[in-house]
């Protein structure tokens, strides 16, 4: 599981949730560059991606994400207004990310 997150604690508590529910997470991924790099490289199932990322947007990494076949979900204080259009549609949470909805939302992608 590719975790792609700025900050910090936000990382830490999605990083916690996901390997509660039995996870080996990758990352995070705190920029965009790293991002793209191990969304190219790493053996994934599955990614969370943060929209923006110091003020970048997460894009390209879904872009090659997507590419490999690898699905994703958002998370963004932005709600789906933080999507362009190209990813409207794509499971997107509201941060802080709720372990509940995280989890409903990872089972919907398997």
């Amino acid at each position: 599981m590719l975790l792609v997150e700025d900050e910090m604690l936000i990382a830490m508590d999605m990083e916690d949730m996901l390997v509660a529910m039995g996870y080996v997470v990758v990352g995070p991924a705190m920029r965009l560059q790293k991002a793209v790099e191990k969304a190219r490289v790493e053996n994934l199932d599955l990614a969370v991606l943060d929209v923006n990322l110091a003020g970048e947007r997460s894009f390209p990494v879904a872009e090659v994400l997507r590419e490999r076949g690898i699905p994703f979900i958002f998370a963004t204080g932005y709600g789906t207004a933080a999507l362009t259009e190209e990813f409207e549609g794509t499971i997107t949470l509201q941060k802080p990310v709720d372990p509940g909805q995280l989890r409903a939302a990872i089972a919907l992608l398997r």
